[in-house]
């Protein structure tokens, strides 16, 4: 096998976007960087470069261990990378964060004082 793969190729590959498609369209909308930079699909990947990918609103990051070419399976794509992602929150985390939904008019005093407890601001 070569010691060069596309971007786009390599992401499609190891499963981290469902389609080639998605994949370049990802890179074209600057949702990929590698090694820290902004990527184009074209770039190539060598073994040992560190990939972020933003999925879902959250960034996947991986380290290449082996360069694929062509879709395998799960088991085998996930042989192909080190997974360095930070944990996604839990929907207990989710829960605890304030919620106020847009367009709900101006808080009544005792949303203020909740609010203002919550960001550290009480009397």
């Amino acid at each position: 096998m070569s010691e060069r793969v596309r971007l786009d190729v390599w992401l499609w590959a190891v499963r981290l976007v469902k389609t080639r498609a998605a994949a370049t369209e990802a890179c074209r909308g600057g949702h990929v960087k590698l090694n820290g930079n902004a990527a184009k699909a074209a770039q190539p990947v060598r073994i040992g470069d560190e990939v972020r990918v933003r999925v879902h609103g959250f960034d996947r990051i991986v380290i290449v261990k082996q360069l694929l070419a062509k879709r395998v399976s799960a088991p085998l794509a996930a042989d192909a990378i080190e997974d360095r992602s930070p944990p996604r929150p839990s929907a207990i985390d989710a829960a605890q964060v304030p919620f106020r939904p847009r367009g709900a008019g101006r808080p009544s005093s005792r949303e203020r004082r909740e609010i203002d407890r919550l960001r550290g601001r009480a009397d």
